[in-house]
């Protein structure tokens, strides 16, 4: 059995017959939604499980191991746990997590999709075309150049966030590869999406959410846009506003 971080383990809140699968970002853990799935929970009586995926929470060397059909395949389990426990099920994912959560939805029957901070691809890098041979010869990449912090706008919040240090080479290959099959999903995707992105998230490319909506065919899809919260706003400063925007479009398409 793999050591889970402490505080980042996966959690499940039984309630309604409405589940909603939360689903993490690139390097991190459950515990980066675990506060907007205790609201979820707590104010509007939804299931929420928080699902870990694999590689993720333990140490680094695991995510190494791991492809982006094992977190396409994590999210698959977690809909089938939650699937014994409710009627209907919407994804939630933050970041890669969003990915994923698009990406599913093209072939799982949920009911909805909440994608937050979700990349439309990386940042434009010519290391990228070589990846595989050069994760052979360098096993992490620096995130930013920046203190840890820098980006955070509640850095109180950031204090007891946790997250791989450094991005696994082998890891940005596959989230890679994984984003090529979202944009394959994009089109097929029926259901009702809502995507979330702030202004002032420097860790994504800027034009991300609006390109995302663009490749969208479902005629239920929208955009909102907040302010002051870096990458993570699950738990940055404007989190509530992305909860409550969350759990209204919840609300809505289960009603």
């Amino acid at each position: 059995m793999k050591h889970i971080i402490p505080t980042a383990e996966p959690f499940f809140f039984p309630g309604s017959r409405t589940g909603i699968l939360m689903v993490h970002g690139f390097t991190g853990t459950p515990k980066e939604m675990r506060l907007m799935g205790e609201y979820l929970h707590r104010e509007h009586n939804f299931s929420v499980l928080g699902v870990r995926l694999s590689g993720h929470a333990t140490k680094p060397e695991d995510m190494i191991r791991s492809s982006y059909t094992d977190w396409l395949a994590s999210v698959e389990d977690g809909f089938a746990m939650l699937s014994g426990a409710t009627d209907s099920i919407i994804l939630m994912g933050h970041s890669m997590g969003g990915v994923l959560s698009l990406t599913s939805a093209a072939s799982l029957p949920v009911i909805g999709v909440v994608a937050m901070s979700t990349p439309y691809k990386l940042p434009d890098d010519p290391r990228l075309r070589h990846i595989g041979w050069i994760s052979k010869i360098t096993t992490y990449m620096p995130k930013t150049n920046d203190a840890p912090d820098a980006s955070w706008f509640d850095k109180q919040a950031f204090k007891d966030h946790i997250s791989y240090p450094q991005n696994p080479v082998h890891a940005i290959g596959e989230l890679n590869k994984l984003i090529d099959e979202m944009h394959l999903a994009l089109p097929q995707i029926k259901v009702p999406v809502l995507l979330i992105h702030s202004h002032d998230d420097d860790y994504v490319i800027k034009d991300s959410m609006p390109r995302i909506h663009a490749d969208l065919t479902t005629s239920d899809k929208s955009m909102v846009w907040i302010e002051e919260s870096g990458h993570v706003i699950t738990r940055d400063a404007q989190r509530m506003t992305v909860f409550k925007t969350a759990a209204d479009f919840a609300k809505r398409i289960s009603a």
